[in-house]
């Protein structure tokens, strides 16, 4: 049993994965659930876990729920984990073994990306190290919208595990797409920054150029391709939508 250490997960709609993410986690005494609204098999699965706690609340963005879950967890030390990633049992192990009086350690996982099922170690997708196990008397998540990070506080000791935790974000074309255009307007509801129609393009340009060239998508076949003009796609119309939220507000 893996003690003083709570897990938390955002949920909606998150049937898919949830099973294999909750086995993996059963050395937890527990895991808290944050649920924002499944109509699907979401709470079920979770249910037939005896470590589970459900906790229902509307979504206020992704780091205030992930701060929301942190606080009403019943241990100090939390590990954050996305409803789509699976613990391998080295990672369990690693955890297991970490002194948790060393409040100021925050720590990251060597992330591996899939497509499809398919381990993608290009477009930038790997090597993916996270935040994701920190103390919370010393750290939390930015409240961004979107894009939400673990802050640095001053004196942090950022410790990089070498345990893998894996990641299953997308299984077709449309999953990409639909979450292109969930977070690129998130982006234009919390961004400040000005934006413009050649600003899009040349970001969304580079984008393109940064994953299938510099991130060597282009070794990857068509899951490369796929990746890289879907990162330049999602870069290109959240600037564009900021632009016209910009717009709006001017006039």
């Amino acid at each position: 049993m893996v003690e003083q250490i709570s897990v938390t997960i955002l949920t909606k709609n998150s049937e898919r994965y949830l099973a294999r993410c909750l086995e993996a986690l059963k050395p937890f005494d527990e895991v808290l659930i944050l649920d924002n609204g499944s109509t699907d098999d979401t709470l079920k699965i979770a249910e037939g876990f005896d470590n589970v706690t459900i906790i229902k609340h509307p979504f206020i963005g992704f780091g205030q729920m992930k701060n929301l879950a942190a606080q009403k967890a019943r241990n100090g030390w939390i590990l954050s984990i996305d409803s789509d990633e699976v613990a391998t049992e080295g990672m369990v192990e690693a955890i297991g073994q970490l002194d948790p009086s060393l409040r100021m350690r925050i720590y990251a996982f060597d992330r591996l990306n899939h497509y499809r099922g398919k381990p993608v170690r290009c477009c930038g997708w790997y090597p993916d190290r996270v935040l994701r196990l920190y103390h919370r008397d010393h750290t939390r998540f930015s409240n961004a919208m979107v894009h939400e990070s673990l802050q640095l506080p001053p004196g942090s000791e950022r410790i990089d595990l070498k345990a893998k935790l894996l990641h299953y974000p997308f299984d077709s074309v449309e999953e990409l797409i639909e979450k292109m255009q969930r977070y690129s307007t998130l982006y234009a509801k919390q961004s400040q920054k000005p934006s413009s129609p050649a600003k899009a393009f040349g970001r969304a340009a580079f984008a393109f150029f940064r994953n299938y060239v510099l991130q060597r998508g282009f070794l990857c076949g068509y899951e490369g391709l796929l990746i890289s003009v879907s990162n330049a796609n999602g870069v290109f119309y959240k600037y564009m939508k900021r632009y016209e939220k910009q717009r709006q507000e001017r006039s």
